[in-house]
């Protein structure tokens, strides 16, 4: 299983990044990055995978192709800021890490108002007069 083997580098990973970080913590922070982004280039297949599987069911219910795409990159910009900000928490930067989510927050907030704006007129015409 996928898993085993991400949780495998991730430790093994972890082991050795202590052990330089005695000696060398600029090139244990490194290796830290390194792996992390390794691991998310090893799931850009999955993520592909659910994302064709999303517009699929997507076509199937005769959603509207825009509002899916709004949400994937919701979900993406979530995940990337995320991703982004333990990194930098991880370099002892706990501020920027924050400046980074309230950035994705926003971006969010952001895309996510058209969709909102939908919904609210759809309720809206769902109430009698």
């Amino acid at each position: 299983m996928e898993i085993f083997q991400i949780v495998g580098i991730a430790l093994t990973s972890t082991f050795l990044a202590l052990i330089v970080k005695e000696q060398k913590p600029n090139f244990a922070f490194l290796l830290v990055v390194f792996v992390g982004c390794t691991i998310f280039l090893f799931l850009v297949d999955q993520i592909y995978l659910i994302i064709h599987m999303i517009e699929k069911i997507a076509v199937n219910a005769k959603v509207n192709l825009i509002y899916v795409e709004t949400i994937l990159k919701i979900i993406g910009i979530a995940y990337i800021a995320e991703f982004a900000a333990q990194i930098t928490k991880d370099a002892g930067q706990g501020a920027i890490a924050s400046k980074i989510e309230l950035g994705g927050k926003i971006l969010i907030l952001a895309m996510a108002i058209p969709i909102l704006t939908v919904m609210i007129e759809t309720i809206i015409r769902l109430i009698p007069n």
